[in-house]
């Protein structure tokens, strides 16, 4: 076990993770990392604030044992935005490594690098890291702001880069390569690939239940597409409606899954009960359900933001159409055009005969999910949690 002396005492080293919260797909990884850094001696805190408003309809926060929620406050500032505090300082201070959001709207950031750039040789302050995208891709902003963050970041001890493309950005700025970790950021996709593979084994109960979905709702081979997400504005939920319109006129019998919750929800419900409706409003899915939804659905609709949706598509094998919209999340990395997903030009008309095209070549339907059932492998959350733990023990000095 790792150690640290203190006075006269022995201490286990310790990490705290700063989140904004903690939603349900990060806490398979928190668990998974905890595990792991407890095996090399560390402790793991993870420590949450509230449930940020724009994401509070997604209602996907979610407990986790090494998780302890501190008190925040949200500060507006110009432009419409907001400043975040969380009250860190005391467990942070003793820590030997805090892990912060990249973002330059966390205040608690700010004195924690003071404290990391003038520590004497005999003082303790925790090694400060950032984790996050590396640049700022799902909106637009100002040189100063991406000034600003680059400026911030390269003050840190170490970058968690979410995918190699916001790797490579953050050592184009003059961040050091060797303390640049890429997670490939994933979630816990083990129940979901479970389930998905018996769905398709005669005689399981999977089996059966994908049966009686695909009967409840007079489903077809060929025509079923499933969308899985938060209902707000980023997935651009009245183009997803309108693409399934379009779908329904051109291949009978099209039905399009809508799995989700949050602020357009009642854009879905509307939809659903429009007349000779080609939407089933299903609201919010999890686990197994999500799992039999993919066994019986041919694509996944993504024509806005692709963000961790590629990784459950991944372990569905249900393909990705989306669009060539310009501000996808990192993840949307992970697709390639025509292998393992399909990128269309970013038009209604355009989105809708592109996925049309694929639902009716059905050699192509099978090469894209053979792509997908391959590239499941390369995305865990324990794969994300190792590359974590590496980073971490190579920050604080100790290899693994």
């Amino acid at each position: 076990m790792t150690i640290t002396a203190v006075g006269h005492r022995e201490t286990r080293r310790r990490v705290v993770v700063v989140q904004p919260y903690v939603p349900g797909y990060r806490t398979s990884f928190f668990n998974h990392l905890q595990e792991q850094l407890n095996s090399a001696g560390v402790a793991l805190e993870v420590l949450y604030g509230l449930v940020p408003p724009q994401q509070a309809a997604r209602r996907d926060a979610a407990p986790c044992d090494c998780a302890v929620q501190v008190p925040s406050r949200r500060l507006p500032a110009p432009g419409g935005r907001s400043l975040l505090w969380r009250q860190v300082a005391d467990r942070a201070a003793s820590a030997d490594a805090v892990v912060l959001e990249q973002a330059l709207r966390n205040l608690e950031a700010y004195p924690l690098l003071l404290r990391q750039m003038t520590r004497r040789p005999a003082g303790r302050s925790p090694r400060v890291a950032f984790w996050g995208h590396g640049r700022t891709y799902t909106k637009k902003t100002s040189r100063f702001q991406e000034a600003a963050k680059d400026a911030i970041t390269r003050q840190a001890a170490w970058f968690f880069a979410y995918t190699q493309g916001g790797a490579s950005h953050v050592a184009s700025r003059g961040f050091p390569r060797d303390r640049i970790t890429v997670l490939r950021n994933s979630v816990d996709t083990t129940e979901l690939a479970v389930t998905r593979e018996r769905a398709d084994i005669e005689g399981t109960p999977e089996h059966a239940a994908a049966a009686a979905l695909r009967e409840q709702h007079r489903l077809r081979p060929g025509r079923t597409a499933l969308y899985v997400g938060g209902l707000d504005a980023p997935k651009r939920i009245p183009f997803l409606l309108h693409c399934a319109r379009r779908l329904a006129t051109g291949l009978p019998g099209f039905k399009l899954l809508v799995a989700g919750d949050g602020v357009d929800r009642p854009l879905v419900e509307a939809a659903a009960l429009a007349p000779d409706s080609p939407v089933l409003a299903l609201g919010h899915r999890a686990g197994q359900d999500v799992a039999l939804l993919g066994a019986v659905s041919d694509v996944m609709l993504m024509p806005g933001r692709v963000g961790l949706c590629a990784v459950d598509s991944f372990a569905l094998r249900t393909p990705i159409v989306t669009t060539d919209w310009p501000w996808h999340a990192p993840e949307f990395e992970y697709l390639e055009h025509g292998r393992n997903a399909v990128v269309s030009r970013d038009d209604p008309e355009a989105y809708a005969r592109a996925v049309q095209q694929v639902l009716s070549d059905r050699s192509r339907l099978e090469s894209l999910r053979e792509a997908c059932r391959k590239d499941a492998a390369d995305y865990t959350a324990d794969g994300m949690a190792e590359r974590f733990c590496e980073g971490l023990l190579h920050m604080l000095g100790t290899r693994l």
